[in-house]
């Protein structure tokens, strides 16, 4: 008689640095809400020389992980199957374990990003501008595929990357013009600009915010405010912060790993708010 295969009961976000990630926050008080007492959720430390060995030592009770940088593109090739959109922006964030074997990857920062907006109203804009080109900028343009009617300008800091987010655009059906970052500024004027880059790259523009912005989505969210949402806010533009973010990402994570839907996203919101109080 064969024994049954362990549950699929453990998780955990990879990445490197990873000490700051609020992801076991908030999947844990999924699990919290969900009565999913025995599942667990960690955080590794995992740079991108060691992803493939760590994947491989992964046993049958593994669910899911989450991918942050630098591990959402270098995870592509160690996997299975990725989806559409997550191979068009060639970044993964979220891999799911089946029952035969299989790595399966997707990005939940997409839906994400969009159902951040739509909470705040954000449904359809006229043009957009997104801030950087990395990772999470490939991610706003996909978002921005559904919900921007005109063009699209990146801000960046080189013809590489500028390059980069017009391929990126081409593969989207977005729009994509590029600009200079020291023409950065200009960003304003669009009625929803999306700042992806890291801490305090955007400090400098926080005196360029005009009289009445429109929306900001700053995926940051530690340090909270930062210097541009503080201004935009005080300015009386709309903000959208990391957290948002994190946590719709995380729901639809937290959904594809578990079978569970819908995620308590109230829950898990809550949760990271508390966590970002104490620090």
């Amino acid at each position: 008689m064969t024994s049954a295969p362990p549950a699929r009961n453990r998780a955990a976000v990879l990445g490197s640095p990873i000490a700051h990630s609020l992801s076991p926050v908030l999947h844990r008080a999924a699990y919290a809400e969900l009565g999913l007492a025995d599942w667990t959720y960690d955080r590794f430390e995992v740079d991108e020389a060691a992803l493939p060995g760590f994947l491989d030592g992964l046993d049958a009770r593994w669910a899911g992980l989450s991918l942050t940088m630098p591990l959402k593109r270098a995870v592509i090739g160690l996997l299975d199957e990725v989806s559409d959109t997550a191979a068009a922006v060639e970044a993964v964030n979220t891999v799911v374990f089946t029952d035969d074997g299989r790595r399966l990857g997707d990005n939940t920062d997409i839906p994400g990003i969009a159902a951040a907006l739509r909470e705040r109203g954000v449904e359809r804009v006229e043009a957009a501008a997104v801030l950087g080109a990395g990772a999470t900028a490939s991610s706003a343009l996909a978002a921005l595929a559904g919900l921007c009617s005109g063009p699209v300008t990146a801000y960046v800091r080189s013809a590489d990357r500028a390059a980069q987010m017009r391929q990126w655009g081409e593969r989207l059906g977005v729009a994509v013009r590029t600009a200079d970052w020291a023409r950065a500024a200009d960003a304003f004027a669009a009625p929803l600009v999306i700042a992806t880059t890291p801490a305090g790259a955007t400090d400098a523009l926080a005196a360029s915010v005009p009289a009445r912005p429109g929306t900001l989505f700053d995926v940051l969210y530690d340090p909270w405010p930062t210097a541009l949402a503080a201004a935009w806010g005080e300015r009386g533009g709309a903000v959208v912060g990391g957290l948002d973010l994190l946590v719709h990402q995380a729901v639809l994570q937290v959904e594809r790993m578990t079978g569970r839907a819908p995620a308590p996203l109230a829950a898990m919101r809550a949760a990271g708010e508390r966590a970002l109080a104490r620090a």
